[in-house]
């Protein structure tokens, strides 16, 4: 495809938006690395820097080549901390310019790695000891989000009102939270066959995670947690000391807050359930094929199953201009809310997190749906068009929200429009940003944040193995 076709292609994309996108046009220039020299590197992959130059080598736009070299190892190259404590492998992964670990950004940062451990062995310890950290995490605390490596560490959220234990860097609870710590056991255990991370640690933390999550379904109305914050910010802290809005148990599991650290509107969030219900199957399976735990195989099985239920019964809701779609949140009363997050779980990553099919008319109506203007956080601007976050405000777009657009999309026209968007707002850092204003992504939000970096790696490798015509060309 030559140059003209390409624009060509995109103003055909872009011509039901009320404010078309149109790509900026570059000069002629070399584009240096800007990776930390290899001496100053935190960790390095020979598997992962023989796939980089593969890559690399196959994308005709050089503008992209060079974000792309920049992006895919970042969370190697800049925030992994990897040791051997106790004779058992320990990694600790930052999410970049916070000086802590999510369990959500720690397991989504070396996602795109783990397909390279069976060519390298010290990047599957690495990620072995992920795994043996987030288990840590999670006996700590499991209603914490993030954490720090050194106990005595003073968390900047001191002040909450919440049961800040050493070692907990905030204390917000994520359904999501639970959910990437068992994606990323059962996958390290399909790709190596390596079943030595299910020790008691690890069997004592899951426990402890199906637990949570069954408290949180608060069938009996209550809850034992508790979280405020002094704050000017509505956002930051759910109401009602704490507590959150009233909802009415109906099987769903509760959050008080989304995976952008933001507190729900409604508590019912529907993505991060869906997300639950494919860990707890996950979960069935490592207890009935490894572990040997019928009683454990059932419990979340079936959990997952009353799950699924709900979901069926209670989430999917008839839009005026959409038919049937997933609501965002619920609260068990009949109260919904249309709209979705760029942050994933969302409701556009659900076929990324296994909890949709692609074809799915369900998610096919509702992806029709989040890229409409009925969704209030997406957003046309002059810099690009995208989903965004109220944690970002009304006039930011993400450029993860991009990077899963494209990554669930197989409307080649569709994929190459969010990557020309994405090489026209990185604001010429070669890197993925948090958030851009919708009309001067010069102003944007997180110089250094390696979730964001590294999944736009992934995404570029998905093109690559799937459908490298696309990277052929100028985007």
């Amino acid at each position: 495809m030559n140059r003209k076709e390409f624009i060509s292609s995109i103003m055909l994309s872009a011509a039901s938006l009320s404010v078309p996108y149109v790509p900026r046009f570059w000069t002629k220039r070399a584009f240096e690395s800007r990776r930390p020299a290899p001496e100053d590197r935190n960790f390095s992959s020979p598997a992962v820097e023989e796939l980089l130059q593969k890559v690399k080598a196959d994308i005709a736009d050089e503008e992209i080549a060079w974000m792309f070299e920049n992006c895919y190892p970042n969370t190697l190259d800049t925030t992994v901390d990897f040791e051997y404590i106790d004779g058992k492998p320990d990694t600790f992964v930052i999410t970049g310019d916070i000086d802590a670990m999510w369990l959500r950004d720690s397991t989504a940062q070396v996602w795109p790695y783990m397909p390279l451990m069976s060519q390298d062995a010290k990047l599957q310890e690495l990620i072995k000891g992920l795994v043996n950290r987030q288990m840590k995490c999670i006996l700590l605390d499991p209603y914490a989000n993030a954490f720090y490596k050194d106990l005595e560490k003073e968390s900047y959220w001191k002040e909450d009102s919440a049961q800040m234990l050493p070692g907990v860097h905030e204390r917000k609870w994520e359904i999501d939270s639970l959910c990437y710590p068992v994606r990323l056991s059962y996958e390290y255990f399909k790709l190596t066959g390596d079943d030595t991370i299910f020790d008691d640690q690890w069997d004592r933390a899951m426990r402890l995670a199906v637990q949570t999550l069954r408290t949180e379904q608060r069938k009996n109305g209550t809850t034992p947690y508790r979280f405020a914050r002094e704050t000017t910010v509505m956002i930051d802290s759910p109401p009602f000391n704490g507590t959150g809005r009233p909802v009415k148990p109906n099987g769903l599991i509760c959050s008080a807050f989304r995976p952008s650290d933001d507190s729900t509107n409604l508590p019912l969030l529907i993505p991060s359930n869906l997300f639950a219900a494919v860990s707890l199957r996950q979960l069935a399976e490592i207890y009935a094929e490894v572990l040997e735990d019928e009683n454990m195989t059932e419990e979340c099985y079936s959990f997952s199953e009353e799950i699924d239920q709900a979901i069926r019964k209670y989430a999917i809701q008839d839009h005026l201009n959409f038919g049937k779609i997933y609501a965002y949140e619920i609260d068990g009363f009949g109260n919904k809310l249309f709209m979705d997050d760029a942050n994933v779980p969302s409701l556009m990553s659900l076929p990324y997190i296994g909890a949709a099919e692609r074809e799915d008319e369900i998610y096919q109506n509702t992806r029709k749906f989040l890229l409409s203007e009925h969704n209030p956080y997406f957003l046309n601007g002059k810099a690009a068009t995208g989903q965004g976050s109220p944690h970002t405000g009304k006039d930011s777009i993400w450029p993860m929200g991009l990077i899963l657009r494209a990554m669930t999309s197989k409307d080649p026209s569709e994929i190459r429009l969010c990557i020309s968007m994405l090489k026209d707002t990185h604001a010429d850092t070669g890197f993925m940003h948090e958030s851009f204003l919708k009309d001067d992504a010069s102003q944007y939000t997180r110089d250094w944040f390696a979730w964001a970096n590294t999944l736009f790696g992934e995404m570029i490798i998905g093109v690559w193995s799937t459908d490298r015509e696309l990277l052929n060309a100028d985007f």
